[in-house]
């Protein structure tokens, strides 16, 4: 795993090989970040990283000077692999959440400024994800939401729908809370 930009610019992490995640591939990451970097400003912002897996995202979030990044991961070997990479780093404003992410989002103990949610692709109810988190309140007025799906979603008939961006089989949807 690599991390792009940022302070934590190139640094590489060694992936366990029992991983079951899906991680989001450094060219489609790279991408979704440089859009994203032209709509927020990640420096003192809360970010959310829901499905967190390998932690990819929330370390471009952390490298990118977000004020804190809150991870959620439910795999026991991704947590691990989370929180060595967060101690290598020395990131003292990343906490992990171990534990299911459809709970957290249901019990929402707070809402962020750009939420981020890969869940996996097979996951049964994965249509609803959505729009749990965007009734949730996990967002106020300002939150950008970004959804990573298949090509099969179509999520642009929601509240709040921005933008759709495609990178190889990489899908992403963008939600922009008013």
């Amino acid at each position: 795993m690599r991390i792009i930009r940022g302070k934590y610019g190139r640094r590489r992490f060694d992936v366990p090989t029992n991983i079951t995640a899906r991680p989001t591939t450094d060219f489609a990451r790279e991408n979704i970040f440089n859009v994203l970097e032209n709509i927020v400003d990640f420096e003192g912002l809360d970010a959310l990283d829901l499905f967190a897996g390998t932690g990819a995202i929330s370390f471009e979030f952390l490298s990118r000077e977000c004020r804190w990044v809150t991870a959620v991961e439910k795999a026991p070997t991704q947590q691990r692999f989370i929180e060595k990479v967060a101690r290598e780093l020395g990131a003292t404003n990343f906490s992990l959440v171990r534990g299911d992410v459809l709970r957290y989002i249901s019990a929402a103990p707070k809402a962020f400024d750009i939420v981020f949610a890969d869940p996996p692709y097979d996951m049964d109810g994965f249509v609803e994800i959505p729009g749990k988190i965007l009734s949730s309140a996990l967002v106020k007025p300002g939150t950008v939401v970004i959804i990573e799906h298949s090509k099969k979603h179509d999520f642009s008939a929601l509240p709040h729908f921005s933008e759709h961006r495609a990178y190889g089989s990489v899908n992403f949807s963008i939600f922009k809370v008013e």
